[in-house]
């Protein structure tokens, strides 16, 4: 039986370029949970919004958080809620104005 390819949202693709703009920080997590070891890293460095941060649980495993005015949410929710987040709009029109040219 052949396997279906599983269909690419194209918000989800535009909300991942977006991201990918957006300054990016590194950390393990430690004994903490991955969102409590990230909320700690955003108090220790004074880390300013829009952030991502990429928390690695172990060896394999990497969770991804979107740092934002907001708060702190998964990076996949705002790969697909893009449009909720003003600080990303400069970016979003960045990419747009990339693509066109």
């Amino acid at each position: 039986m052949a396997r279906r390819r599983k269909r690419k949202s194209k918000r989800r693709q535009e909300g991942r370029k977006i991201l990918e703009n957006v300054p990016q920080f590194c950390l393990d997590s430690g004994d903490d949970k991955p969102v409590t070891a990230a909320r700690k890293f955003i108090q220790a460095f004074n880390i300013v919004p829009p952030a991502l941060l990429l928390v690695r649980r172990n060896e394999h495993t990497t969770d991804r958080y979107f740092w934002a005015e907001k708060g702190l949410f998964g990076a996949q929710y705002v790969e697909e809620n893009h449009f909720l987040f003003p600080s990303l709009r400069c970016s979003a029109e960045k990419v747009g104005a990339v693509q066109s040219s």
